[in-house]
C-alpha cells in the first residue's frame, strides 16, 4: 500500500495510519448494533460507517497527534485567562458586583447548594482540564514516538469523560443570564468571558480531532481478531464483543472480562441494562416533579422577594418581550428532559416490538436522546451565574432555590438512563442475515 507524501519533519505517528503499518484486515463490531465489519483503508477527513446502522465506527484526520496536541494547549491557555480574570460585572443604581468565573459555583456554597456548585465547578473547569492535560500528554508521548506512563489508562479515561464536560453549555447559560439581567441593570464582559467562550469552542474542536482508532494504534498496537471471526453478522453470535473504548474485538468466552489492549470492562450485552435504565427513569420523573413545583431561584428586588419556578420563569421572559430567551429556557428546561423520559421508556417497552426498518429509526432516537441530554443543564447554570452576579442587598439580588438540585439530579439521573441502555439489545429481535464478508461504508466526514 502507497504510504501518503508528507513533509519528511513530520513525526511518524502521524505520517501512517494504521492501514500503512498493518496488512491485515482489521475489524470492528458496532457498539450500537453488534454488527462485525472490516475498516477500510482511510484517507484524511474520511470515517468508515457502520453498514448495518450507520453508526461512525472510526474518523480519520490529518496529523491527528499534532492537531489534538496543539488545540489541548491552546484550550488550557484559553481556559487559564478564563479564570484568572474577571468574567463579568453589573451595577443599578450606583451599586454594583464583579465575580469571577470560578465565583458562579463557590457562591453556592454560601446558600447551602454545596452538591450544585460541586457539579458546576466539575463540569465547566475541572473535568475539561483533566480532559486537556490527557489528551496533551498522550499526543506529547505519540510525537516522541515514546508513549508516557499511565497513556493506556489516560487514553481509556477520555471517552469516559467526554459527556461530563459542558463548557459549550455554560456559554449558552451565561448569554441567557446576561439577557435576562440586560433590561434591570448595565452589565459589563469581562476578558474572562470572551477567554471562556474561545475555551468552549478550542475544547470541542479538541474532542472532534481525536483519532481514537489511529491514537489507540500507535499506543498499543492492534491484536489480532479471534481466530475464525466472520463479518456480516453480529459479534455476540460468534462468542466476541467489540471494546467500547479502543474498538478491538475480543473473545468472550472463558471468562474474559477485559479488552486485551486497554483494559476495558467487556460485556457481550451491558448487564441488567433495561432493570438499571428503568431505575433511572423512574427516579428521574421523581425529581422532575420538585423540581418544577418548588421555586429554583428567588429574586429579591426593592426589599421584595419573588419566587420563581421554571414555568414561572420562561413566563416572565414571554411578558419581558425576549421570546428567544424564553423558547430556549422551555425547550432546555422542559421538552429536552419531559422528551428524554418518554423516548428512553418508549425504548425499553418496545425492544421486542421491532423489524429491521423501525430499528434504523430507533437508534437515530436513541443517539438523538443520548446527544440531546446535558443541554438541560442550561437552566442549572443561569441560575449559578445570577446567584454569583445578582447580589446587591434588597435593592436587588438572587438567591438559589431547592429546584435547582432537584433539576440538576433529573439531568444526570437522564443522561445516566441513556449511559446504561444498550442499543445493541433494539436489533437483538432480528434474525441474523446469512454470513458474509462486509466491509464498512467509507464516507468523507462533514465539515
Amino acid at each position: 500500500m502507497k504510504r501518503p507524501s508528507l513533509p519528511v519533519k513530520t513525526p511518524e505517528v502521524d505520517c501512517f495510519p494504521p492501514e500503512t503499518r498493518t496488512q491485515r484486515r482489521r475489524l470492528r463490531a458496532c457498539h450500537e448494533c453488534d454488527w462485525v465489519s472490516a475498516l477500510p483503508p482511510l484517507n484524511s477527513s474520511e470515517k468508515a460507517t457502520c453498514p448495518r446502522c450507520s453508526h461512525v465506527l472510526v474518523k480519520r484526520h490529518r496529523y491527528p497527534a499534532q492537531r489534538s496536541m496543539a488545540l489541548a494547549l491552546a484550550s488550557l491557555i484559553a481556559l487559564m485567562v478564563a479564570i484568572s480574570f474577571p468574567f463579568v460585572s453589573f451595577s443599578v443604581s450606583g451599586v454594583g458586583n464583579r465575580i469571577e468565573l470560578s465565583q458562579t459555583a463557590t457562591t453556592l456554597i454560601e446558600f447551602h447548594q454545596p452538591i450544585v456548585a460541586i457539579a458546576v465547578m466539575m463540569t465547566i473547569i475541572v473535568l475539561p482540564a483533566v480532559y486537556l492535560v490527557g489528551v496533551a500528554w498522550l499526543q506529547f508521548g505519540l510525537l516522541r514516538a515514546r508513549p508516557m506512563p499511565f497513556s493506556r489508562d489516560i487514553a481509556r479515561s477520555l471517552a469516559h469523560l467526554n459527556p461530563w464536560m459542558m463548557a459549550d453549555v455554560f456559554i449558552i447559560g451565561a448569554l441567557v443570564s446576561l439577557i435576562k439581567v440586560a433590561g434591570m441593570a448595565q452589565i459589563e464582559l469581562g476578558i474572562s468571558f470572551w477567554a471562556f467562550c474561545l475555551f468552549g469552542i478550542l475544547l470541542l474542536m479538541t474532542v472532534q480531532s481525536i483519532d481514537g482508532d489511529w491514537m489507540w494504534f500507535s499506543l498499543e498496537g492492534e491484536p489480532l481478531a479471534p481466530e475464525g471471526t466472520l463479518t456480516g453478522t453480529t459479534a455476540a453470535s460468534q462468542g466476541v464483543t467489540g471494546c467500547p473504548t479502543c474498538g478491538l474485538i475480543n473473545r468472550t468466552e472463558h471468562g474474559k472480562k477485559r479488552c486485551l489492549r486497554c483494559h476495558e470492562k467487556l460485556h457481550t450485552r451491558l448487564p441488567h441494562s433495561l432493570q438499571r435504565t428503568w431505575a433511572l427513569l423512574f427516579a428521574a420523573t421523581v425529581m422532575y416533579l420538585p423540581a418544577n413545583l418548588y421555586p429554583i431561584m428567588t429574586t429579591t428586588s426593592l426589599g421584595n422577594a419573588t419566587p420563581s419556578t421554571i414555568i414561572g420563569g420562561v413566563v416572565q421572559l414571554i411578558q419581558m418581550g425576549s421570546w428567544p430567551v424564553a423558547a430556549v429556557i422551555f425547550v432546555a428546561s422542559v421538552i429536552v428532559p419531559v422528551g428524554k423520559l418518554v423516548a428512553l421508556a418508549w425504548l425499553c417497552l418496545m425492544l421486542k416490538r421491532s423489524n429491521d426498518l423501525n430499528a434504523q429509526s430507533r437508534t437515530r432516537l436513541y443517539r438523538l436522546t443520548e446527544f440531546i441530554g446535558r443541554w438541560s443543564m442550561v437552566d442549572v447554570f443561569v441560575v449559578a451565574i445570577l446567584v454569583a452576579l445578582i447580589r446587591a442587598g434588597s435593592l436587588m439580588s438572587i438567591t438559589p432555590g431547592p429546584a435547582a438540585l432537584a433539576f440538576g439530579a433529573v439531568v444526570v439521573l437522564t443522561m445516566l438512563a441513556a449511559m446504561t441502555f444498550d442499543p445493541r439489545l433494539i436489533w437483538d429481535t432480528h434474525t441474523p442475515r446469512p454470513l458474509r464478508r462486509k466491509t464498512a461504508t467509507k464516507e468523507p466526514v462533514d465539515g
